[in-house]
């Protein structure tokens, strides 16, 4: 098993260390950080960031608001579809996606690998399927465009299974190697899941929009730019849930340090770590 990890969506919104914790100028540096993995069940990718369609004609596949908000740059080389090619593969090898949710920005480039399964929690699609992801956000969060396409969807419940240091796990990913699991994490939206990828040098845990600064996790002490803070706090739909779960994967961070490596979509420094 081989994983590289992509940007597949540069964000600038207005603010600057007031979002991002660290750049001085008037724009933050925000990431879409996902994953392709190289399997014996074929390329797997974990979120897709934003697709060619997006770049071609933001409009309607992105709301306004959002738009306006997050200020993505919609590269086209920063697609997952481009940077799959360039690693030396083509499309058609990308057999699976891992979605942790359907937010605009994670689900962008499923169109983009029409024959790829697409696995995610039941609930996730079926409140993204009604856009019901909070009164004024639901409606501009979830973007049916982005998926209507796509026929080949593998649905699982979101607890039930074996534990995974605690935390509820949903494994035997249909078609999927039994490293990859998916560790429910709702909060940020009701189907929101991580995924855990069991590695020759132990476990990655990819939390999504569990968390979205490096200073929520780790030792402490713990800090999170306001804007930022702001931003989860848009987004969420379940509080209560949201900071507990953050809660755990602190708790996670800290016990097992040696064992588990934790990062989430959208913060810049741990993207950089990683990536090299």
């Amino acid at each position: 098993m081989r994983i590289h990890h992509l940007n597949c969506g540069t964000c600038c919104p207005v603010g600057g260390r007031l979002f991002d914790g660290q750049t001085d100028a008037a724009l933050a540096h925000l990431v879409c950080h996902c994953l392709l993995i190289e399997s014996e069940a074929g390329l797997v990718l974990i979120d897709t960031g934003y697709g060619l369609r997006e770049v071609d004609a933001p409009r309607p596949r992105l709301s306004p608001f959002f738009l306006a908000l997050n200020n993505p740059q919609l590269r086209r080389e920063e697609t997952a579809v481009e940077q799959v090619r360039r690693l030396g593969f083509d499309t058609a090898d990308v057999r699976h996606i891992v979605i942790t949710h359907l937010d605009f920005d994670h689900a962008g480039g499923i169109e983009d690998f029409p024959n790829a399964a697409v696995h995610l929690t039941a609930r996730e699609k079926e409140v993204a399927d009604a856009r019901a992801g909070g009164a004024f956000v639901g409606t501009r969060r979830y973007r049916p465009c982005q998926w209507d396409e796509a026929e080949n969807w593998r649905l699982y419940p979101l607890g039930g299974g074996e534990r995974w240091f605690g935390f509820d796990a949903v494994r035997d990913l249909e078609g999927l190697p039994p490293e990859i699991l998916l560790i429910p994490l709702a909060g940020h939206t009701w189907g929101h899941a991580g995924v855990a990828i069991d590695t020759p040098d132990g476990w990655l845990l990819y939390a999504g929009d569990a968390y979205f600064f490096h200073g929520e996790v780790g030792p402490g002490p713990y800090r999170c730019p306001p804007g930022l803070r702001g931003y989860q706090t848009l987004m969420e739909v379940d509080r209560a849930a949201r900071l507990a779960n953050q809660r755990r994967l602190r708790a996670l961070s800290r016990e097992h340090a040696g064992e588990v490596r934790m990062f989430c979509a959208h913060d810049a420094t741990e993207f950089a770590l990683l990536a090299t």
